[in-house]
């Protein structure tokens, strides 16, 4: 069974390997390996992680005890981060933290939920509701990129 609880600082580390495995190993589908370099970079500054996520202060997924996903709502319902760990995608992981986020959603009455969805991720926020807003073209480190801004409106 997925359990979703609240972040910990020593939660860090954890996140930023599921970030990191997951845009290496699951977003290659549809980026070049240029592309997921700059956005999962090799030398990421720990300290620098560690302060984002806390301010982010996202949801954790538990399979058995182990950190298998996470992601974050804001207070305005723009969802920053959410990724599943890229040895447990297609069991429901991402299924539970998103029906957690609406359901925080709806007890503090956001009624629009939206994120910036990578190409890998795009069908998953569709089965889930979710629509394209606007497709755009962004930089990381000397890559161009594409994602796509989506929203769920309640």
């Amino acid at each position: 069974m997925i359990k979703i609880r609240n972040y910990e600082t020593r939660d860090a580390a954890i996140t930023w390997a599921i970030k990191f495995n997951t845009i290496r190993n699951i977003n290659i589908r549809d980026y070049t390996v240029a592309q997921t370099k700059a956005w999962a970079p090799d030398n990421y500054d720990m300290k620098l992680w560690q302060k984002r996520v806390s301010d982010m202060n996202p949801f954790i997924a538990e399979l058995n005890g182990k950190v298998v996903g996470f992601a974050d709502l804001q207070n305005n319902g723009y969802i920053d981060h959410f990724f599943c760990h890229s040895e447990y995608q297609g069991i429901g992981v991402g299924r539970a933290l998103m029906e957690h986020i609406f359901a925080i959603g709806s007890l503090e009455r956001i009624s629009r939920f939206y994120s910036e969805v990578s190409l890998t991720a795009r069908t998953f926020y569709e089965h889930l509701g979710f629509k394209v807003v606007e497709e755009k073209h962004f930089e990381v480190q000397d890559e161009k990129l594409t994602n796509f801004v989506m929203e769920k409106i309640n």
